[in-house]
């Protein structure tokens, strides 16, 4: 395809690279870089310039020639979020612009943060400088500011067992049996499943266990749409169910039925596994399915 004769290409070089000057205020910031301090001057109405400048550039006067170290760490006053870097950007991945006030500075720095992620980025966050090995006297011995280490993660693991004694032996060991044992308080007259061995609102001694049957009431329930291993499917509902005759729910999987078919005051009964499969545990409850008796109307 021949080429557009009213179009030509032109090249803009230095050979060797384009030289210049850096005078006594920018040399003796670069010089510091290289040393990795960061400096600022003073100007004559006592503010700290950084990057430092000849002359202030709100009265136009010159500096007054005393440098001031500042930071090295700083506040992001303001800040843009690269989403795909450029061949000469000073990160290979997503960064931030941003304008990074110093410590002891009046004025703002700009260079790049490198947070773990946008939503990590804000105005007003602190930062500290990451410098580069080895530094040459130049903007860029400042690889990237990082945020101020906020937080730690820890792996945590630990192992116990825990020995089911007393009341809550007595209450699995009726699970084990396919019964739910409650107990009745001689001064409140309420009945509590699982069975305990005082009463939590008055603290009388609860001697004697009380069988309960196998059916009861929801009071409240909620949808699940995570996935639970013991959860028959997903969405699934769990609920407080009142046995009949107690006084007080306890919480439990509600399955035979759509999640979207559940409602307070429905009637349910315990599903339980093979009595050749069960345990001292609460696993022999599969779940609680729908009677199909009449809603009770809960006050």
């Amino acid at each position: 395809m021949p080429s557009d004769p009213l179009v030509t290409q032109h090249v803009l070089e230095f050979p060797g690279g384009y030289t210049r000057s850096t005078g006594p205020v920018v040399g003796r910031f670069l010089s510091e870089l290289r040393a990795r301090r960061i400096v600022g001057v003073r100007t004559a109405e006592g503010r700290v310039l950084v990057p430092p400048l000849e002359y202030d550039p709100a009265t136009g006067e010159p500096v007054t020639g005393e440098y001031v170290e500042v930071g090295p760490a700083g506040t992001v006053t303001t800040w843009n979020w690269v989403h795909e870097p450029l061949d000469g950007h000073p990160l290979d991945r997503p960064f931030a612009w941003a304008l990074i006030k110093l410590d002891g500075a009046d004025t703002a720095l700009v260079h790049a943060v490198d947070p773990e992620h946008v939503k990590a980025m804000r105005t007003g966050m602190r930062v500290w400088p990451v410098w580069r090995d080895q530094p040459t006297g130049h903007i860029t011995d400042i690889s990237h500011f990082v945020p101020e280490v906020t937080k730690i993660v820890s792996n945590v693991r630990g192992e116990y067992r825990i020995q089911a004694g007393g009341a809550l032996r007595v209450f699995l060991e009726g699970i084990e049996r396919g019964v739910f044992l409650g107990g009745r308080c001689d001064r409140c007259d309420k009945v509590y499943v699982p069975y305990r061995a005082a009463c939590p609102e008055c603290g009388g001694v609860i001697p004697d266990t009380l069988e309960l049957p196998d059916t009861g009431t929801i009071t409240t329930f909620a949808i699940n749409n995570l996935p639970d291993p013991r959860a028959p499917q997903v969405p699934f509902v769990s609920a407080y169910i009142l046995l009949d005759g107690a006084d007080i729910p306890m919480i439990a999987l509600i399955g035979d039925v759509p999640a979207h078919e559940v409602r307070q005051g429905m009637r349910v009964k315990a599903v339980w596994v093979p009595e050749s499969e069960r345990t001292a545990s609460m696993a022999n409850i599969r779940w609680f399915a729908p009677t199909g008796e009449p809603d009770v109307e809960l006050s």
